[in-house]
């Protein structure tokens, strides 16, 4: 019946009442999203189809790769949206970008996209079960970089960079360093102070890993890493050639300073900073030099801040 207002649910005032905010959904509305992803990253588009694809065509051939002794290194994966980016930023050689489907566009994804883009690194998109695969459930935060495996030189190829250079060969062999961060240090110093390379035992050391780029500061593009399959026969092969090697050790017979066998053909031995030269190493050694330390702050140094000095000390004798 007309103008009966009992009537259940009936409006009987054009007046609007109180409503619920908004919460400020309307103004984060109007606020940009950052720039455009590449066409890789949007999904539903066609080169982010042909992306996705490939990724599952890489992940199952990773999970195929033979292992074990013999077998070809495989490629390493930094995980994580800071250490993705932050690795980007390092220009640390990468093959892929692996990015999550449906992931949170943050402010890192949208800088290591970028980064990736800028490079010309490819940005593939992968279903989280295939990233949690093959970063064997590691945190990967939607964000996976692939590192190619890194071409290690030969002992020999140091000597021989040295002579066509004609200069005399300054080379750095670590025994028991298994700090990637103290390799890519020494690296680092061997590209300040003219050196001609860098060895490294095959089993129980620290390798080119994404750390060791990122600590040598790019420098490991220029300076070649060798790997010993046995370190005190390549110091025994580097003597015949007539390098002298001088090793580090904190009860060394002759100061540093005092050593002036730096200005010739050397090969400059570091240890950890726990054990220092393993017992075959130090009798292989021609020489034991210690660092004079007068501060009294310290009993040792680790290898990456020992080869500098010693470096330095070199480079100053070769003029």
């Amino acid at each position: 019946m007309a103008g009966n207002s009992q009537r259940r649910n009936r409006r009987t005032s054009n007046k609007k009442g109180a409503t619920v905010g908004s919460g400020g959904q309307r103004r984060r509305a109007l606020e940009g999203r950052g720039p455009t992803p590449p066409a890789e990253a949007r999904k539903g588009h066609k080169k982010n189809r042909v992306a996705t694809a490939q990724a599952k065509r890489t992940v199952s051939s990773q999970s195929r790769r033979p292992s074990g002794r013999g077998a070809k290194a495989s490629s390493e994966m930094v995980v994580g949206r800071n250490p993705v980016v932050e690795a980007l930023r390092a220009e640390i050689p990468a093959t892929a970008v692996y990015v999550q489907q449906f992931i949170d566009n943050d402010d890192r994804v949208r800088e290591a996209i970028k980064l990736a883009s800028d490079r010309g690194v490819p940005l593939l998109e992968a279903p989280r079960p295939e990233l949690d695969r093959i970063t064997a459930g590691l945190n990967h935060q939607g964000l996976v970089l692939q590192i190619p495996p890194y071409e290690y030189a030969h002992p020999d190829d140091l000597v021989a960079d040295a002579a066509r250079k004609r200069e005399d060969p300054l080379i750095v062999a670590l025994d028991g360093v298994t700090d990637p961060r103290n390799l890519g240090a020494v690296v680092r110093s061997v590209a300040a102070f003219g050196g001609h390379g860098v060895v490294v035992p095959e089993r129980r050391a620290a390798g080119m890993t994404a750390g060791a780029w990122k600590t040598s500061a790019g420098t490991a593009a220029r300076v070649s890493v060798a790997r010993a399959t046995n370190l005190t026969r390549t110091l025994e092969t580097y003597q015949k050639a007539g390098l002298t090697v001088v090793g580090l050790a904190a009860d060394g017979d002759i100061e540093l300073q005092d050593l002036e066998l730096l200005a010739g053909p050397v090969v400059i031995v570091a240890g950890s900073e726990g054990k220092g030269l393993s017992r075959l190493v130090s009798e292989t050694c021609d020489v034991l030099v210690r660092i004079p330390m007068p501060g009294g702050g310290a009993e040792s140094l680790n290898a990456g801040v020992a080869a500098g000095v010693v470096l330095y000390e070199a480079s100053r004798r070769r003029g």
